[in-house]
């Protein structure tokens, strides 16, 4: 079995339908990333972020292609409404910052 396929008794599988994951990107080193945040990365439905050139940067070197929609304070009060519209529809979004926790 998959390491990151192995579930705690009280979980579902991840990611979850309609969750907002706040995932945590490493700061310095891209190798000081958790399973866990490499798992959901890779498998939510978009993954919204500050600078997409910073995250893709990102994804690159964990091999992870996946969806990106900026968002940033100049632009959070219109892409709220489509981030929250997409949890509705049941999918999963992960929520990172260009470093560290969001």
């Amino acid at each position: 079995m998959n390491k990151s396929k192995i579930l705690f008794s009280h979980r579902n599988p991840e990611p979850e339908s309609s969750v907002l994951y706040i995932v945590g990107t490493p700061i310095g080193n891209l190798d000081d990333i958790s399973i866990r945040a490499k798992n959901i990365l890779e498998n939510v439905a978009l993954i919204a972020c500050e600078d997409t050139r910073v995250t893709r940067n990102l994804l690159k070197h964990l091999n992870i292609s996946n969806k990106l929609v900026s968002f940033h304070s100049y632009n959070s009060q219109q892409k709220s409404k489509y981030i929250l519209s997409k949890l509705n529809q049941g999918e999963s979004i992960a929520l990172v910052s260009d470093a560290g926790m969001p």
